[in-house]
């Protein structure tokens, strides 16, 4: 789409975001009021263009504000590029920081009347729960909401997932050899002591639950040789596969992958009968977002069947986007305990119990966050 809007395109457009705006109050009786309100039967899903959307977000000032969750800045690059090369009249600020920072931030903010982001992508599903039980989150469906996973999505749109990420381990191919680990009863095996990098899993709650369905399959009779295998531990999901693939280790545990990676040195793992995890990464619009227009056309962008279709690891979170060659969709495989994470979520008495015992067997967290410290209003 061209970018020279003209003046009276703009003025047009940002007239309706402003009578959008005032309208909200009163959208549920107006059922034809707008392709995206609300009507008495709900949210419908958005039906305009990634083109329409893109005007209307230029027009209400041309920002967007997204809180990621993370582990260091970097894994937002792709982001900022693809969009900016697609939508360049909206600046993206991307903050990345720990899920369980993120959210504490956002509640602080909204407490203070300092909001920051727009939009908030995390880990900590629990908080999407929360925050729609508390009337923070705005209720929208972005174009293809229908398709995603029934899993995967708030049924009245207070949020819904934008991509799949799973946890496993992996291994350096030139440094395992032949007898790689091929599940994560193999990470105890002698020939491996002094040869492992693992993220804390009382740091990060995706790791923790790895590590629960370790124990739970295996007994904590596994969980203390791993312990006796001397596993260099550290902040961040990433801090694993950077051991791996510094040559610093052989085998990182609790990190994220692909398994159609099309790497020669490195192989993350997808077990098959073994535990490894998998959830949908939430997202939503908050409801006093400075930005809600360009918080739409985000959703809408990170969901379309174009940007599904590009996952790196070959998941989708929509039904009718085939995952790659010789994967199924997450949902159908057992062994990601795709249903089990959100459940595990909700339980923080159950998760700090865990966390204390897993760091009677491994010590207690050390080293800054690798995302560095960000304050109260990063991205202001």
């Amino acid at each position: 789409m061209s970018t020279d809007f003209s003046r009276r395109r703009l003025l047009a457009a940002g007239a309706g975001v402003a009578l959008a705006g005032a309208a909200a109050g009163t959208a549920s009786a107006a059922p034809g009021a707008g392709s995206s309100g609300t009507s008495a039967f709900g949210v419908r899903e958005e039906t305009r263009s990634l083109d329409e959307l893109y005007e209307a977000a230029v027009a209400e000032g041309g920002k967007l504000v997204l809180y990621q969750g993370g582990d260091v800045d970097s894994q937002a690059a792709g982001t900022r590029a693809a969009w900016a090369q697609r939508f360049p009249e909206v600046e993206l600020t991307a903050v990345v920081d720990y899920s369980k920072y993120h959210d504490v931030r956002v509640d602080n903010q909204l407490a203070t009347g300092t909001l920051v982001p727009d939009v908030v992508q995390l880990q900590t599903l629990q908080d999407f729960t929360r925050w729609k039980r508390e009337g923070k989150l705005l209720r929208y469906k972005p174009a293809g909401f229908s398709e995603v996973h029934k899993g995967f999505k708030d049924p009245d749109g207070a949020w819904t997932a934008i991509q799949v990420i799973a946890f496993s381990f992996l291994y350096d191919v030139a440094g395992a050899g032949s007898n790689a680990p091929k599940s994560p009863q193999d990470l105890v095996d002698s020939r491996w002591k002094d040869a492992i990098a693992s993220s804390y899993p009382h740091d990060d709650d995706a790791v923790l639950y790895l590590f629960s369905l370790y124990q739970k399959t295996y007994g904590w009779d596994w969980v203390a040789k791993f312990a006796a295998q001397n596993p260099q531990f550290a902040r961040g999901s990433n801090s694993p596969s950077v051991a791996v693939g510094g040559k610093q280790k052989t085998i990182g545990v609790g990190t994220s992958g692909s398994p159609v990676s099309t790497s020669t040195t490195t192989k993350w793992v997808l077990p098959e009968g073994h535990p490894f995890m998998a959830w949908g990464q939430r997202a939503a619009i908050l409801k006093q977002a400075a930005h809600p227009a360009a918080g739409k056309l985000y959703l809408n962008w990170v969901l379309s069947e174009e940007r599904q279709k590009g996952s790196f690891n070959g998941w989708s979170v929509r039904t009718d986007v085939t995952p790659s060659p010789g994967l199924k969709p997450v949902w159908e495989n057992p062994d990601a305990h795709v249903d089990g994470f959100p459940r595990f979520m909700e339980d923080r008495a159950a998760i700090e119990r865990l966390k204390q015992t897993f760091a009677l067997y491994f010590g207690e967290v050390k080293g800054d966050p690798s995302p560095g410290w960000l304050g109260l209003h990063p991205g202001r």
